[in-house]
Parts: structure tokens; C-alpha cells; sequence
């Protein structure tokens, strides 16, 4: 009896956007990022091609952490009062971007002034070659009056900013356009507010190409299979053609696993979860590894054991040799579930 051929014919495909740019095209980066391009289900060869594995970025915050946990701590308290430290020890841990968070711009938060976050984005972007992505504070009357200071003193680098709301998209997607950057929209957890912010934004003139969609995120444990399932649909949809669906995904992966209690509880809790430096990065760690399947594109982290981790499952679900480290790790549980899964 003849076995089916079972493979769909998808008419679409995930769009591809570059980060970065090199002194080629204009810019101090050592390198670009592009991240998208896929034409079938992630991972699955006979469905479709994944011309762009999934990239990762590692965090720096402009101001010290209020709440990060010991294992953090232990990785980055030295510099994190320092960005510029920071992001060169992120590049160390071989982050693919960094993900730069203008925290103290918030009223709450110091309150920094535009001027002053220009002057932190642009010391990052002295201190490391990587492709930039910048948030704001996330206060839409505060990231109105810094974001469009920071667009416009990184023109020529081709930076990632955000985030465009249904409600406040306006002016970060005027400064986003006219300094040459890609765009980060937001709708939290909704495919149909996802095409509705897309449509405002490119109504403005700015191409759907250059946006990358952020459905916000949840931890292991915390209501994950909800954005799993808001990434599967819209990978389904951008696959059968939707081109207001067909944006690269980037996913705040590491700020939300470690907000998890069983990942930011300490070694009390031991005998009943595990110690803690390995309990927290294995958290993040597999939060990471579901999303995968789901259709991410670019990971937000912060833990370079967890990163050392999901690279090493990135690098075999594409089919790439993978061999796991030797020291550096105290994740071998985690790995060797990882690389069964990925060989199954």
C-alpha cells in the first residue's frame, strides 16, 4: 500500500528582516541579523525551508535590576550598573543582538531624559559591534519624547525599536521610517489585534516588510500555551498566504521565566525543585525550546546557560551538527532531553 504524501502546498511565506548594518551599507556593525523567511511548519524539513534559524538576543537594561534573582546576579551584578560592561559581557556569552531597555527613562524609574537615553544607546553601541534592538519604558507620553531622539541618533545602524501599540503607534512609526530602522508591533496575546496594529502601521507608509511582531509573552507554568497557540495560528496563516500575519516573531523570553517562581525561588526550596543555579536557567531554558516549535524568530534572554542551551537545540533542529560542551554547564539533564526531542 502506497504511504500518502501528506505535504501541504503553502502559497506563503514568513517575511525576512535584516538588523544591523555593516560600514557597507552605512552603519558600525560588525555583522547583520536576519531573522524570518520560513515556508513551512519550523523544523520540519519535507514541509519547508528555514533559510534563517532562530536568532537570540541577550538583555541589558540601562539601570541596575530592581528584582533579578541570585543566578543573575551572579552572571552580571558586576556590570549592571555599567550598559556599555554589560552589553560587551552579553557579547562574551555570544548573544546574536542586544536587546537594550531604556528602564530609567520611566517615570518611576528616575525618569531619565531623552538626551540622557541617546547618550546610553549610543555608548552601547560603542562598546559592541552587534545589531541593536532598543526598547522604551514602555509609558507611551514618556516613549514619545525619547524613542524618536534615539531613532534619530541611531540613523544609519538599522536598529530594532519599539513597541507600536493599537493606541499609541503613531509617532514611534513616523521616527522608526524616517531614520532608516525596523519596527517591533505590539498586541498582547490576539491574532486579530496583531493584523489591526499591522494595518494601522502600514497605513502610515511604513512597509509590512520591516515590522516584527511581538504577541507578548508568558513563562513555563504561566499560561504559555496561550501565545504558543497565538503562534501557531499565525504561522499558519502567514503560510497560506495572510500578509498581515507573515511578520517575524520576537519573543521577551527571558524576563518572563525568570519572574516564575520556581525559577527566581532560591535554594530553600532545593530538596523539593532543585538548586537554583540550575533550576532557573533550565526554566527559561524550556520555555525557550516550546517556543521554538511554535514559530519564534528571535528570543529575548538572559541567562548564557539557558542560551548555551537553546543553541545547541536551534543548531540540531536545523539540521546542523551539534555537539554540547564539555564545561560551562550544569544543564546536561535539560541538553540530553533537548537532543532526544530534536532527533525524534
Amino acid at each position: 500500500m502506497a504511504i500518502p504524501d501528506i505535504k501541504e502546498n503553502w502559497s506563503g511565506r514568513v517575511s525576512t528582516v535584516t538588523i544591523g548594518a555593516t560600514e557597507a551599507a552605512g552603519g558600525t556593525r560588525g555583522r547583520t541579523v536576519t531573522i524570518g523567511g520560513a515556508s513551512g511548519i519550523p523544523f520540519l524539513s519535507f514541509d519547508g525551508e528555514t533559510p534563517n534559524p532562530p536568532a537570540i538576543a541577550m538583555e541589558v537594561f540601562d539601570k541596575e535590576p530592581t528584582a533579578w534573582p541570585k543566578p543573575l546576579e551572579d552572571v552580571y551584578g558586576d556590570v549592571w550598573s555599567d550598559p556599555p560592561a554589560w552589553a560587551r559581557r552579553v557579547k562574551e556569552f555570544g548573544a546574536d543582538l542586544v536587546n537594550l531597555r531604556l528602564v530609567s527613562t520611566h517615570p518611576d524609574e528616575g525618569n531619565r531624559s531623552a538626551e540622557e537615553a541617546v547618550e546610553t544607546v549610543q555608548a552601547v553601541l560603542e562598546a559592541v559591534d552587534l545589531p541593536l534592538i532598543v526598547w522604551g519604558c514602555q509609558v507611551p507620553e514618556k516613549d514619545q519624547k525619547v524613542m524618536p531622539k534615539v531613532a534619530e541618533a541611531t540613523q544609519g545602524e538599522n536598529c530594532l525599536l519599539g513597541a507600536a501599540g493599537e493606541t499609541d503607534y503613531r509617532t514611534i512609526t513616523a521616527a522608526t521610517q524616517a531614520y532608516g530602522h525596523k519596527l517591533i508591533a505590539l498586541a498582547p496575546c490576539d491574532i486579530n489585534k496583531t493584523k489591526q496594529v499591522n494595518i494601522l502601521i502600514s497605513d502610515m507608509g511604513y512597509p509590512l516588510k520591516d515590522i516584527v511582531v511581538y504577541p507578548t509573552t508568558a513563562a513555563l507554568g504561566y499560561g504559555m500555551e496561550y501565545i504558543y497557540s497565538v503562534l501557531e495560528r499565525g504561522r499558519l496563516a502567514a503560510l497560506s498566504g495572510d500578509s498581515l500575519l507573515a511578520q517575524p516573531v520576537i519573543l521577551d523570553v527571558g524576563n518572563e521565566a525568570w519572574r516564575a517562581k520556581e525559577a527566581k525561588a532560591g535554594d530553600e526550596f532545593a530538596d523539593v525543585w532543585g538548586p537554583a543555579l540550575q533550576r532557573g536557567p533550565a526554566w527559561e531554558a524550556v520555555t525557550a525550546a516550546i517556543f521554538l516549535q511554535g514559530g519564534v524568530d528571535l528570543l529575548v534572554m538572559c541567562h548564557p546557560k539557558a542560551v548555551e542551551t537553546v543553541r545547541n537545540a536551534i543548531d540540531q533542529l536545523v539540521g546542523e551538527q551539534l555537539t554540547f560542551p564539555t564545561q560551562g554547564t550544569d544543564l546536561p539533564l535539560l541538553q540530553t532531553t533537548v537532543s532526544q526531542g530534536a532527533a525524534r
